[in-house]
């Protein structure tokens, strides 16, 4: 009797299961930010998106990059339908157009920075270019720094201009079995700091080297705080997922330590065991939104955005928004807005007829 049960509850939960994921047409509606201030809400800004991996926004332009090569623009809320730029990366399940950021003087010169993932004589590599940009329409590309090894899972790809003006760079480990992180003269699982030519700062920690940290596996997300303060968010081996608090010279770890525990590399200030799999991460400097704490930070397997302070640790994370899937990036509006983009259709989520999306929240 008890197996007859059994039966017809897991019957019962695949009729249901497959009624839900065949009505794109009755989806399921946002829920409301949680927030402190019930003026908060969330808008869908674009709808579509194939693999997006990072925003940057300008005035009233925001760019998205498409894993697949394409570089698309929403302007004044709405997608346009014709891509920036359409460039050829590399077929592989975790690499491809992925890291963007724009020149602290886009306004002036039109220059963007992307992360690309490509393939020479079947050999896995990765790029910095510079794209230079005129009403939406690419007007020049060139590779500003090459040869990063790449890898078909864990190319890092997050470019960020930080408060000096420098331009950094999260690369990967090519495998979890590879050492490359360890070694300083390989560009492998490191944090680079860059000029925006792609040339090397005189005062980098290493003399003529690019290298800012190492010993990373897959960094995802980095962000300042108002102190200066550069946090790293990347990618466990399906646990130990870190926070870092990246510090000039030092070493983090991979693939020696995960999280903590040899008095030769620097500790994560937070690590996620089961792994969330953290995205973009992002310390909250505007007043348009009330948040408890000021780091948020996208998570895909936990399908989450969260508030969190990375000093009070895990007891002070909560969720902003949930009920959209995978969150992979999250950036701060010029108004105090946040801007979210979803990552259901990248393999690992269920994407409904609309994804993927990119979602802003203000009041």
């Amino acid at each position: 009797m008890d197996k007859k049960i059994q039966t017809a509850v897991i019957v019962v939960a695949i009729i249901f299961s497959v009624l839900v994921l065949t009505s794109p047409t009755d989806p399921i509606p946002l829920p409301e930010i949680n927030s402190n201030s019930k003026s908060d809400f969330v808008t869908i800004i674009a709808e579509n998106l194939e693999k997006p991996r990072a925003i940057a926004v300008s005035d009233n332009r925001i760019f998205v990059t498409e894993k697949d090569g394409l570089i698309r623009v929403i302007q004044n809320n709405t997608l346009l339908e014709s891509p920036l730029a359409t460039l050829r990366a590399a077929d592989v399940f975790d690499g491809g157009l992925l890291g963007i950021a724009l020149h602290p003087n886009f306004s002036n010169n039109h220059h963007l920075y992307v992360f690309l993932t490509y393939d020479e004589d079947g050999n896995l590599w990765n790029k910095i270019l510079r794209i230079t940009e005129s009403e939406n329409k690419l007007i020049d590309a060139e590779t500003i720094f090459d040869k990063i090894p790449g890898s078909s899972f864990t190319n890092g790809g997050f470019i960020k201009f930080g408060p000096d003006e420098k331009l950094y760079v999260g690369t990967g480990t090519v495998s979890d079995a590879s050492h490359l992180p360890q070694d300083l003269n390989s560009l492998s699982g490191k944090i680079l700091r860059l000029n925006d030519d792609g040339s090397i700062p005189v005062d980098n920690p290493f003399s003529n080297s690019p290298v800012y940290s190492l010993g990373h596996r897959n960094p995802q997300g980095m962000t300042w705080d108002d102190h200066g303060n550069l946090f790293v968010a990347e990618f466990g081996p399906e646990k130990n997922d870190e926070i870092n608090l990246i510090q000039s010279g030092k070493n983090y770890g991979w693939p020696e330590q995960q999280c903590s525990g040899n008095k030769n590399f620097q500790d994560a200030i937070l690590c996620y065991d089961p792994s969330i799999e953290p995205g973009g991460i992002l310390f909250y400097s505007g007043d348009a939104l009330n948040f408890e704490s000021s780091f948020i930070m996208a998570s895909m397997r936990a399908a989450n955005l969260y508030q969190l302070d990375f000093e009070e640790g895990l007891s002070s994370q909560k969720s902003i928004l949930s009920g959209i899937g995978r969150v992979r990036d999250v950036v701060e509006g010029q108004d105090g807005s946040l801007y979210v983009i979803t990552s259901n259709t990248d393999g690992k989520g269920f994407p409904d007829s609309m994804d993927d999306k990119l979602l802003r929240i203000l009041k």
